[in-house]
């Protein structure tokens, strides 16, 4: 009996630390893509799953929400297209209110507010990360509020 309840006491404390690992594993993969991203760098495009499920907010003038959604070969080609712009203005986002959530899947969303350059508020954003078969970390689901309206023209 005693045996018993050592091994399961053995149990939940590996079942913790290897939760308690994923889950610093997702947030330091949050933290390398806000650093790939601030830095423009190429390496972006491949932090996506390429079925993944990208959804950008539209935060109208009226306060109303509208969900643009878009599939990972089209966000990353318009990414590249924003990026020349962007990295002309310096514009990069500052990330706080960081949470890891584990997820059923074993997935971990990830959660935060964004603020871009030269705004004073703050904009909800999440991305749902899961580790692969082969050790690496991608991006299945992202959401990111914007208040820029072109994307509205994606609206589908």
């Amino acid at each position: 009996m005693k045996k018993t309840i050592l091994t399961i006491i053995s149990m939940a404390f590996i079942s913790l630390a290897a939760f308690a690992d994923g889950k610093q594993e997702a947030l330091d993969f949050f933290n390398s893509y806000v650093k790939a991203a601030n830095s423009y760098d190429a390496s972006v495009g491949t932090m996506y799953s390429p079925n993944a499920k990208i959804i950008r907010q539209v935060i109208k003038p009226d306060g109303t929400l509208v969900d643009v959604t878009t599939d990972t070969a089209t966000y990353i080609k318009q990414m590249k297209i924003g990026q020349a712009g962007a990295k002309l203005k310096n514009y990069k986002n500052n990330y706080s209110n960081i949470t890891a959530t584990a997820m059923p899947n074993g997935a971990y969303k990830v959660s935060s507010l964004r603020q871009p350059s030269n705004e004073t508020y703050k904009l909800k954003t999440y991305m749902v990360v899961k580790k692969q078969p082969d050790g690496k970390w991608l991006i299945t689901e992202e959401m990111m509020q914007t208040k820029v309206q072109t994307f509205l023209k994606y609206k589908k």
